[in-house]
């Protein structure tokens, strides 16, 4: 296993500086987030659809850590539309020889078919590229709880999970136990997280993110990929963000 930056730990510096913080920090690799409020606009899911080859000379004539994952966070809920943005995306994954993405669970009133229909679909495209596609544990959708995000991988072959357990410890399912998803795991993003409403994102060592046990498990299954170090970087944050990276690249170098 490998520690890994996530975009989002800088997302209110420009993409240049934000690339070139990390190196300052001692980061070599990271995870690059396409979408979501916080996104850089580099990075937006339909500019890169737009013109791909143009994203890509940008992205290298900027950053020089390799990449360990992409998260996709689509522009839109349509799905024709996140396929072609799914599609310029992979191929940029090809190209920059990124073997994990993973996307978010639909929201809203989708049905668990329609999600396995989505993802079947989004397969597909990634299967053809070579890539690995994995889901998110979110609190919102229909990857919630731990159950039903395995559910969603034995339904559609070769799945696997971005395992972000923030999601668990804070999400409406925080009684109980996500062991059962580690076999499924692909990716890993970590961050403090306390059990009360806007606890989300906490000060390193104020929550209750086992750290060990989570690294414990995934050694027990064989995970040799990146754990994601992902503090977003927000106005609103009540701690110094570029300190709590610091600190949680130790506490995870330590574990290591």
């Amino acid at each position: 296993m490998f520690v890994s930056c996530s975009t989002l730990c800088f997302a209110r510096l420009p993409f240049a500086k934000a690339m070139r913080r990390m190196l300052d920090l001692e980061f070599d690799r990271v995870e690059y987030v396409f979408g979501g409020d916080s996104v850089h606009e580099e990075l937006r899911p339909s500019r890169i659809a737009e013109g791909k080859e143009a994203a890509l000379r940008e992205i290298r004539n900027t950053s020089a850590l390799n990449p360990s994952s992409f998260d996709i966070r689509f522009d839109t809920d349509k799905v024709s539309d996140q396929k072609t943005q799914f599609e310029a995306l992979c191929w940029l994954a090809k190209s920059m020889i990124v073997a994990v993405v993973s996307v978010e669970p639909s929201k809203g009133k989708t049905t668990f078919d329609q999600e396995v229909d989505r993802l079947k679909e989004l397969m597909a495209i990634a299967s053809r590229y070579g890539i690995v596609l994995t889901v998110t544990t979110h609190s919102e959708g229909l990857a919630s709880r731990p159950a039903d995000a395995v559910a969603l991988c034995r339904a559609v072959p070769d799945l696997g999970l971005t395992l972000d357990p923030s999601h668990f410890v804070n999400g409406p399912f925080q009684s109980v136990s996500f062991d059962e998803v580690y076999p499924f795991v692909r990716n890993v993003r970590l961050r403090d997280s306390g059990r009360k409403p806007g606890e989300f994102q906490v000060k390193v060592g104020q929550g209750e993110v086992e750290y060990a046990r989570i690294i414990s498990q995934l050694h027990r299954s064989g995970y040799k990929r990146s754990l994601v170090l992902d503090i977003e970087d927000r106005e609103d944050n009540p701690f110094d963000t570029e300190a709590e990276v610091r600190k949680l690249k130790l506490v995870l170098e330590s574990l290591l």
